[in-house]
């Protein structure tokens, strides 16, 4: 079919900066598609124009509805980068779709800069929790970052001043390509500007003080970076757990019995895109996650207050699962196996002879590697030290064929 649908990025330039395919896609649309920004840079001409409503889901409902008429999406920059191209791409087919973009937000920054891209973090804060940025706070790291309003940046500095990174520099870059461009920087600890313009992009060059808490996203946080109430997967065992539910972007992990979440939480910070939801029916220990999702970067991760199995039931299908605990409850296992489909893990861990034995059972019927993980810490013992032993876990880990 004959792309019907135009999706164009403009600049601060607007349809001056654009060339001759785009501004043909542009004079040739029967329907223009944008915000009132976009829409305001093209002359009133008559032809219909839809502005972006809230929710999104209502225009692009719109827009795929009126598939084979003429429409052209105004979008800002390149509009693949956390952008409506990105949206539409999930309902409109590849081959009834054009694209021209502008540069990038993150390309005019890098190039304001000297920054390399590939070297840099990009993400967006634009209609997401400000808690995102806590996964990318690392000592040396370069963060380009789309703001969500003039405030952000400043709120971004109460952030980095929390955490220790009060020495990060910011660079507030606003209006990038077109006359009204601005630039504003200071260190987060220094940091006295109330707001900025809506439009700007906030790059960190991220410097962490001598006593600031290491959280690499390596799997293996310590045991003090979680709040909990003693139902917490040690760190050691929690590192050879994510090691057997080896996370894979854009991959999903059920954690049953999750305790304060760590292990949820450590899935969604291993890779990107990655998504988990935490199953607990302890009401108190289901804030204790939502406080560590949030302190630790990872806000949206899901959380279901309910006891396993029943719990399951509605959720979407998993590709890995971890049960923390109650792998003797009846039923918990087949559920959770039948859950995953070809190539999806199942990691169990069990402290108690109980829940010991069935691992053993299950292992015999659908195979998998039994290890124990037996820990000991130093620890003074009068006034030497000597090695205190953790509860030996015994892990079954399997995938299904």
């Amino acid at each position: 079919m004959t792309p019907w649908l135009a999706i164009v990025g403009l600049g601060e330039d607007g349809l001056q900066g654009l060339g001759h395919a785009a501004r043909a896609l542009v004079e040739s649309a029967e329907i223009l598609v944008g915000g009132e920004r976009h829409l305001a840079m093209v002359p009133e001409d008559g032809r219909e124009r839809l502005a972006w409503s809230s929710p999104l889901e209502h225009l692009v409902e719109e827009i795929v509805r009126r598939r084979g008429q003429r429409i052209c999406v105004l979008a800002t920059g390149d509009p693949m980068t956390y952008g409506i191209g990105a949206t539409l791409a999930r309902y409109v087919p590849r081959k009834e779709t054009f694209v021209v973009p502008a540069p990038s937000a993150f390309s005019l920054a890098a190039a304001r800069l000297g920054w390399g891209l590939a070297e840099t973090e990009t993400l967006s804060l634009h209609g997401r929790p400000l808690e995102l940025l806590h996964a990318y706070l690392q000592p040396g790291a370069r963060l380009l970052v789309l703001c969500a309003d003039g405030a952000t940046p400043g709120r971004v500095a109460g952030l980095l001043r929390e955490r220790g990174y009060g020495g990060s520099r910011l660079t507030v870059l606003s209006h990038m390509g077109g006359p009204r461009e601005h630039i504003v920087e200071n260190t987060a600890a220094e940091w006295d500007v109330p707001a900025v313009a809506d439009f700007n992009t906030l790059a960190i060059a991220c410097l962490a003080a001598p006593e600031a808490a290491l959280l690499p996203r390596a799997p293996g946080l310590p045991d003090a970076a979680f709040r909990h109430d003693g139902q917490l997967t040690k760190r050691e065992v929690r590192a050879a757990t994510l090691a057997a539910l080896a996370p894979v972007p854009g991959q999903r992990l059920w954690d049953v019995g999750a305790g304060c979440g760590s292990v949820a939480i450590e899935w969604m910070r291993a890779a990107r895109r990655t998504e988990a939801v935490a199953v607990e029916h302890d009401r108190d220990r289901v804030a204790l996650i939502a406080a560590n999702a949030a302190a630790l970067g990872t806000p949206g991760l899901e959380i279901v207050a309910g006891e396993a199995p029943g719990a399951l039931a509605d959720l979407a299908p998993p590709d890995a699962v971890f049960i923390g605990g109650g792998a003797a409850k009846d039923g918990l296992l087949k559920a959770c196996w039948r859950a995953l489909s070809p190539g999806g893990r199942l990691v169990a861990n069990a402290v108690t002879l109980e829940g010991e034995q069935a691992l053993v059972a299950w292992r015999e019927q659908v195979g998998g590697e039994l290890t124990r993980i037996a820990v000991s810490r130093a620890e003074p013992v009068g006034g030497l030290t000597g090695w205190r032993p953790l509860m030996a876990v015994t892990q079954l880990a399997v995938t299904r064929r």
